[in-house]
């Protein structure tokens, strides 16, 4: 049996905003005083974290003075150097401000979208200057409560034109880092453009320098819409372009609710994981989630180290599946292939699709086979309960 202490090969990331909360929600106040950006550092460091991101404001408050400014990075450098902890991954806050209240790079006012582009600007700069190879775009006010607002077609083109643009900033300044977006249907706006994972993947294939981009995809964020998420990041992988990935729980169709990872969907957390590690993803494991708002800080800690310990006990029980004897069996049986359809399949040529057009196939016989999917789904379970 596994320690499941976390490991910087582990690569578990937690966001300021994550370990941060102070516990408000839209009915009630805070329940927690806020502490620094460096002391959230040493909260990480005492529960094993590998690295801290931030939004530019998570790290300076947006009206700091220059002299403020200076004082919060190196203390927030210090405490870095004191805990080994690493930033892989910023952002930009384009959504707590009013001024983004219709939007940042889709707003229709183009002094909106103006500043925007300044503001994230000067948070690249600062992503860099702190070490992060990943800049994550998660357009929370990018969208509408009315159509009658926006041409959406207008929207799309507007956030292609940033994206482009700050793709030629990273090329210009020399950073080397890439870009990440991520997608969710709705909250705060009544409706986000580029909802899913799969909107944003096609939308980065009409950049001007979409080997820059790709997408980082939250669990909750599907999970909000219904969605498999499993089926999503694999599309991402697929097409390479799983940048960033932002772990934690959601009940299907609630509001944001960024509880704890495999708090609510063991079985959907575990086949994540299993992809994760099957295909080997090699960024960071970053937890975008919140503790309850009915914790103190010790109540936090126990929420990180939760997210980290559950993610590696699903990574053990992957590991199990894969060694099981019994479901390996099955799977064997399942995906049985004697190798007599092989003619058919590969690149095209006239003879092969002349071939295949006259072959014989019983097709009752083909659809009276039992699959054994009952079977293989019930082992699933019981190594998940425990009992294998």
């Amino acid at each position: 049996m596994a320690d499941y202490v976390p490991k910087p090969e582990h690569k578990f990331t937690f966001g300021l905003w994550t370990v941060g909360s102070v516990g408000r929600d839209p009915f009630g106040a805070p329940t927690r005083e806020p502490l620094s950006p460096a002391d959230l550092v040493y909260l990480l460091g005492e529960v094993g974290a590998y690295g801290v991101n931030f939004h530019d404001n998570d790290l300076i408050p947006i009206d700091a003075t220059p002299a403020e400014r200076k004082q919060i990075i190196t203390d927030f450098r210090k405490a870095l150097e004191n805990t080994g902890l690493v930033v892989p991954m910023a952002t930009t806050n384009l959504f707590y401000d009013p001024v983004f209240k219709d939007g940042a790079f889709t707003a229709n006012d183009p002094r909106v979208r103006a500043y925007a582009f300044q503001k994230t600007l000067h948070a690249i700069d600062l992503g860099v200057e702190l070490g992060a190879k990943i800049y994550v775009f998660w357009g929370g006010r990018e969208g509408t409560e009315t159509d009658a607002a926006k041409d959406p077609v207008t929207a799309i083109k507007r956030t292609r034109e940033a994206m482009n643009y700050f793709c030629e900033y990273a090329i210009d300044q020399g950073y080397d880092i890439k870009f990440a977006l991520e997608a969710k249907p709705n909250e705060p706006r009544g409706d986000i453009y580029n909802a899913t994972t799969g909107h944003m993947l096609a939308f980065i294939e009409t950049l001007d320098h979409s080997e820059m981009v790709g997408v980082n995809p939250e669990v909750a964020h599907e999970h909000m819409a219904g969605l498999n998420f499993t089926h999503g990041v694999a599309q991402a992988l697929d097409a390479g372009k799983l940048f960033h990935i932002d772990l934690n729980d959601q009940a299907f169709g609630r509001y944001d609710q960024d509880f704890r990872f495999a708090m609510v969907n063991i079985k959907s957390a575990f086949f994540l994981v299993k992809l994760l590690e099957d295909y080997g993803y090699n960024g960071s494991r970053h937890f975008d989630a919140h503790a309850f708002r009915t914790e103190d800080y010790d109540g936090v800690r126990d929420f990180a180290r939760g997210c980290m310990r559950s993610y590696l006990i699903l990574k053990e029980k992957a590991e199990q599946f894969r060694q099981d004897r019994e479901i390996q069996a099955l799977l064997a049986e399942i995906n049985q292939d004697d190798g007599a359809m092989d003619q058919f399949f590969g690149d095209f040529t006239k003879e092969k699709a002349s071939a295949l057009k006259a072959h014989p196939f019983d097709r009752v016989a083909l659809a009276g086979r039992g699959l054994k999917y009952e079977k293989l789904d019930q082992l699933v379970i019981e190594l998940l309960l425990g009992v294998r």
